[in-house]
């Protein structure tokens, strides 16, 4: 059965050449990831943490956040990681890490939400050949509502419209697959946590829009399966990507202002 991913999905929709190189010549990158990925690790992980702790009836202090934080950003950080922005430095980005955590402890706490699963993994069957996996940054059930609710911490530096926000799929996607476990019937929330402006942005879906959008995937899914070109797409991503050595519309383009 071939799984697949929004990440996967999307790689195919931003650049066909970069779904080749990552997904089906499996070649393995030269650069592993960028700061603002190792941010987003980092704080994730912390938030992760910080949860457990309250699954076990603890409330930790802000400084055993930071500290846990500060030690999962020692964990994989290297000094050749990639910085795009040449006037910040990866100070910079820790520091944003530091302040994502403070804003988020003082505004969430005692981070009462009846949180069930952290990092829960899902799988969606698509079709009798295909699936779709994905993981969960936090599941609570709300108490007060009755709801699922889909907890997503995002590190990015935009703010999104609610427009954007009720078509994102990722989350969407995520409630078909809670609802197949808990019950067709059950409401779902999608809650995106913007933490660089500590602000949430929720959302819902009516069960005719996430029908729809399972026959779209599958739509999507079968155009990639069929597809026999890779084309490469000159965007502000090239900057990120970690093919780009390797891409020649890249290379062509190194004066360009996406270099």
């Amino acid at each position: 059965m071939a799984m697949y991913s929004h990440s996967k999905l999307s790689s195919f929709e931003q650049c066909k050449l970069r779904y080749k190189f990552r997904y089906i010549d499996k070649i393995k990158p030269e650069i592993e990831k960028s700061i603002e990925a190792h941010l987003g690790t980092a704080v994730h992980s912390a938030l992760e943490w910080l949860y457990k702790q309250v699954q076990e009836n603890k409330i930790p202090e802000i400084d055993d956040l930071l500290v846990t934080y500060t030690e999962e950003w020692q964990k994989e950080f290297s000094p050749g990681i990639l910085i795009v922005k040449k006037h910040l430095t990866s100070q910079d980005y820790y520091n944003k890490g530091i302040k994502f955590l403070i804003d988020y402890y003082f505004t969430n706490k005692p981070f009462d939400e009846n949180t069930l699963e952290l990092e829960k993994r899902i799988f969606l069957n698509l079709t009798d050949q295909h699936k779709l996996q994905g993981y969960i940054d936090r599941l609570t059930y709300n108490l007060q509502t009755n709801e699922y609710e889909i907890h997503d911490y995002k590190t990015a530096n935009s703010l999104p419209s609610q427009k954007k926000i009720d078509n994102d799929r990722q989350l969407a996607l995520y409630s078909i697959a809670i609802k197949e476990i808990f019950g067709q019937e059950k409401k779902v929330s999608l809650i995106w946590h913007y933490l660089n402006f500590n602000q949430k942005i929720i959302s819902k879906r009516t069960d005719q829009q996430l029908e729809q959008l399972k026959k779209d995937i599958i739509e999507l899914i079968n155009k990639i399966e069929s597809t026999t070109e890779f084309p490469a797409t000159n965007s502000i991503l090239c900057n990120w990507c970690e093919f780009k050595t390797l891409c020649p519309e890249f290379q062509s383009h190194s004066s360009s202002p996406f270099s």
